[in-house]
């Protein structure tokens, strides 16, 4: 072929190749785009310009699974010391900033005096609404049940209401929450007649509960925190609060894994000694 030839249709290609120009690359070359610049998702019209905003899908919808295994160990005055070790399974349903939870669990029990026992402790179903008066400041505010799934001696056990408002505020990174829950306890009040003819009763009454507390995001995927923890005796013959002080870990594995760690340590007469749970959860 002539070298000159071959120039020119070379220069011709290139020219024709290099003449098309789309900056903003809506579709529409540059010297006919009467709206240059215009954002990569929206939708144009033959002149270049926005006719519709297409933004993505956001799915507010999710849920997440949460196994656990549970210990407990009480040496209360004048009672046998007990082992308590637990199974326990906790699904939830989060919309923006509404949630529900259910959750339930499955406990063996080892008693000091030789008694044992196992079955399901009482389940629980709620839902919680999320406040935000500021960015800063989160109130949630929660309705659940207790649903007697645990089978009692007594066949006095009725399902129990609560009510509960937790308090945030995020100062950077560090978060300081308080929470209150008040119990409507239903169970029946039982008079007991022992062999030699004696009696005593089992009353019980509505209960109070109350935390306070501090945690530190170290990361996004790391959040300890410390609490102080006091709640009132569903008997009535019982005037002493049991107050614990406890401690939280989460720890994310990654977008959907996650654990958390929670340990409670006993400052009174009437609380247990310690309680130890890990969590294993999936979000989704």
């Amino acid at each position: 072929m002539n070298k000159f030839l071959a120039f020119t249709l070379s220069a011709l290609l290139s020219s024709s190749l290099m003449a098309y120009s789309d900056s903003d690359m809506d579709g529409v070359e540059d010297s006919l785009d009467k709206c240059p610049n215009t954002p990569f998702t929206d939708l144009v019209n033959s002149n270049g310009c926005s006719i519709q905003k297409l933004t993505p899908k956001v799915n507010y919808h999710h849920f997440d699974v949460i196994v656990g295994a549970n210990y407990t160990g009480s040496n209360l005055v004048n009672t046998p010391a007990t082992d308590n070790y637990s199974a326990s399974l906790q699904i939830d349903y989060y919309y923006k900033d509404f949630s529900l939870q259910a959750t339930t669990s499955y406990y063996s029990l080892d008693s000091d005096d030789g008694y044992n026992d196992s079955g399901m402790n009482d389940s629980y179903i709620g839902a919680a609404y999320t406040l935000h008066p500021t960015k800063d400041l989160s109130v949630r505010l929660g309705l659940g049940a207790l649903l007697p799934t645990y089978k009692s001696s007594l066949n006095n056990n009725n399902t129990d209401y609560s009510a509960s408002v937790n308090v945030s505020y995020m100062l950077n990174k560090l978060n300081l929450f308080g929470t209150y829950i008040y119990t409507n306890i239903n169970d029946d009040d039982v008079t007991i007649t022992l062999s030699d003819g004696s009696s005593y009763s089992i009353l019980y009454n509505d209960t109070n509960a109350y935390s306070l507390g501090v945690g530190y995001y170290f990361t996004n995927s790391l959040y300890i925190s410390g609490a102080y923890n006091q709640t009132e005796s569903i008997y009535k013959d019982v005037n002493t609060d049991a107050k614990t002080v406890s401690t939280y870990v989460y720890y994310g594995i990654d977008k959907h894994w996650f654990m958390n760690f929670a340990y409670a340590y006993g400052i009174s007469d009437t609380a247990s000694d310690n309680a130890v749970s890990i969590k294993l959860g999936y979000y989704f």
